[in-house]
């Protein structure tokens, strides 16, 4: 890396924003709708649906369970040649594989 152009540099520093700003959008995204939620009223966790996705299998009921547990595009990985992992799945024990459960904010109050 001895021989950096000005356009290079510059491609690492977007694309370092870009991964940072691809990292941060999710909790910014839960921040606002918080926020948007408690200004009309609402539960600031589950917008009075009095439900919300479980953290353990993030809402599926099912837990991946094997060496490659995470899903970055199975399909597409196979379609290129990947081999099969065996991989089973498991019933959330959490939420009782139903992927939900009862809003704590809400079942405090009466």
């Amino acid at each position: 890396m001895e021989n950096i152009t000005a356009s290079e540099l510059a491609g690492f520093g977007v694309g370092t924003l870009l991964f940072c700003a691809t990292i941060a959008a999710p909790k910014i995204d839960a921040l606002i709708s918080a926020s948007q939620r408690s200004s009309l009223g609402m539960c600031k966790r589950c917008g009075d649906l009095k439900m919300i996705a479980c953290s353990k299998c993030k809402g599926v009921g099912l837990i991946k369970d094997g060496p490659l547990s995470f899903s970055l595009g199975d399909e597409s990985f196979q379609s290129l040649g990947g081999r099969q992992a065996k991989v089973g799945s498991i019933s959330c024990t959490r939420c009782q594989a139903k992927g939900h459960m009862c809003c704590p904010d809400c079942s405090k109050s009466p």
